[in-house]
């Protein structure tokens, strides 16, 4: 019997070959680790929880300290169309969703995951698995996320040829580009380099945020959780970045690594705990899964590219920036880049987008699994 650490790293050696695979230009990704764990589980191999829980906290946190600095700067009068792109993107995914649970009667954490992986969202994915207490959520996100990451690439390359629009560049003065500086009077105290001190906090103070409970109509409750609590805590640190003369700014490499890291081990351990059932949701739904995951991505990018058109007017390519922020596809957002000569406009349509679309899937992913 192969131990703990022996099998957490092969699942995630051969997750990566899988997931470097290109087939006509696309791959998997990280995604090949949930893949792999997935098969590793249906052959009966486990780890431990608190690996997958410490996978969480450390891929939320890391997504919070990273996104922080924009996030609340974004939030101006100029970019509230952006904003609400990113709001309205997940709210009809989640409609979907909601749809599929009640009229097609998928259960609900098969559904949700089904939701994360249309919509591409990896911390989805995790309020997912927490939320419904059951890891069977990976195994819809996995059968959900090709299509999602496809039909994201394939729409925003397949708009702009159907309408037309000329594809000049942008040379207004208000192009949306996000500026990312830090001015802080005086010099702060340097507790480590590195930044896990500021890891470290926003994982303490965001397990103590998330186990705060709301009550909701009905007797239920409501609680951010270990997906929710970090991401919040983690942008609010982030966005003030020290306290008194204690600088609690993380460097953004380690953050990058940290949150990669973190991605894997939940990723494994999701997989593995799910895979046992995996084949036989396969067979049973296969088919029906493949169809409500590709309405979870097709619906959101058409009602939020008719928002963005018709009702906010915005321009083309700003109007596809903020879907890619929406469906939080950065494969989508390089295609784009790729495509066009307008790379500040797409770029800041999308970061503006991004955030508010990453705190709206974990909040819907719960809202989802308390409600229904």
């Amino acid at each position: 019997m192969m131990s703990t650490p022996m099998i957490v790293f092969l699942v995630i050696a051969t997750g990566y070959i899988i997931g470097a695979i290109k087939v006509k230009g696309f791959n998997l990704g990280s995604s090949g680790v949930l893949i792999m764990a997935l098969i590793f589980g249906h052959f009966g191999f486990k780890i431990p929880g608190e690996i997958q829980e410490i996978g969480l906290l450390l891929f939320v946190a890391s997504i919070g300290l990273i996104a922080g600095a924009d996030f609340f700067r974004s939030i101006r009068i100029s970019s509230i169309g952006y904003l609400f792109i990113g709001f309205i993107t997940i709210v009809v995914g989640a409609l979907v969703c909601i749809c599929v649970i009640v009229f097609f009667d998928v259960p609900k954490s098969l559904a949700i995951g089904i939701m994360t992986g249309a919509l591409t969202s990896t911390p989805g994915l995790a309020a997912a698995v927490e939320a419904t207490g059951e890891s069977v959520a990976s195994i819809g996100y996995g059968i959900a996320y090709p299509f999602g990451v496809i039909g994201v690439v394939i729409f925003v390359q397949l708009i702009p040829r159907l309408v037309k629009e000329r594809n000049t560049d942008d040379k207004s003065s208000d192009n949306d580009k996000l500026q990312n500086q830090y001015k802080t009077a005086g010099k702060l105290i340097q507790i480590e380099k590195h930044g896990l001190f500021a890891m470290a906090l926003a994982i303490i103070s965001g397990i103590i945020i998330g186990s705060i409970s709301l009550p909701l109509p009905g007797g239920g409750s409501f609680s951010l959780g270990n997906s929710g609590g970090p991401l919040l805590s983690g942008l609010i640190i982030s966005h003030f970045g020290h306290i008194g003369r204690i600088n609690i700014r993380a460097d953004k490499k380690t953050l990058e690594i940290m949150r990669e890291l973190g991605m894997i081990l939940f990723l494994a351990g999701a997989g593995l705990n799910a895979g046992n059932g995996f084949v036989e949701i396969l067979r049973e739904n296969g088919i029906s899964l493949l169809f409500f995951g590709a309405l979870i991505t097709a619906i959101p990018m058409m009602v939020s590219y008719l928002i963005g058109r018709k009702l906010l007017k915005m321009e083309l390519m700003k109007s596809l920036g903020s879907i890619c922020g929406g469906m939080t596809s950065t494969p989508a957002l390089g295609t784009l880049l790729n495509s066009s000569e307008k790379g500040d406009a797409v770029t800041g349509a999308y970061a503006m987008t991004y955030p508010v679309a990453l705190v709206c899937v974990i909040l819907s992913c719960q809202i989802i699994a308390a409600l229904f």
